[in-house]
């Protein structure tokens, strides 16, 4: 008579599974962190590009740049936190930042708008 041996597995296996599962799992997770941050930057990033559409077509009716969210009937992208300090006949100047970074910042300006760090140049959106 041949003895059979149980079906499943042994305790060694899955430990080694484990301990796989874990390695996969401790390289993946920083990855998706920093994806995240990275798509927060874009949200602030595409905002401030949508702001400007938002104040050039308000500029066309009323001659002058509005500081006014409301406004300029401009709704921001969920978490995103949008600031115009500047707002004159001559230009603007804003600021975006996101509930989840923390300091991270982007700013743009345009016109004779004081410029705001860490932008430097014109109508490019800048991050820090």
């Amino acid at each position: 008579m041949t003895k059979s041996r149980p079906s499943g597995f042994t305790l060694i296996e899955l430990l080694i599974v484990v301990v796989i599962i874990g390695i996969l799992a401790a390289i993946a997770i920083p990855k998706f962190s920093n994806t995240k941050g990275q798509a927060f930057l874009a949200a602030m990033r595409s905002d401030l590009r949508n702001l400007a559409t938002a104040e050039e077509g308000y500029y066309y009716s009323n001659n002058s740049y509005s500081n006014n969210l409301s406004q300029l009937n401009f709704i921001t992208s969920t978490g995103v936190t949008i600031s115009v300090p500047e707002a004159t006949a001559g230009g603007w100047s804003a600021t975006a930042t996101h509930s989840s970074l923390g300091a991270e910042m982007c700013t743009v300006y345009f016109g004779t708008a004081t410029a705001l760090a860490p932008s430097t140049l014109e109508g490019r959106i800048t991050c820090n």
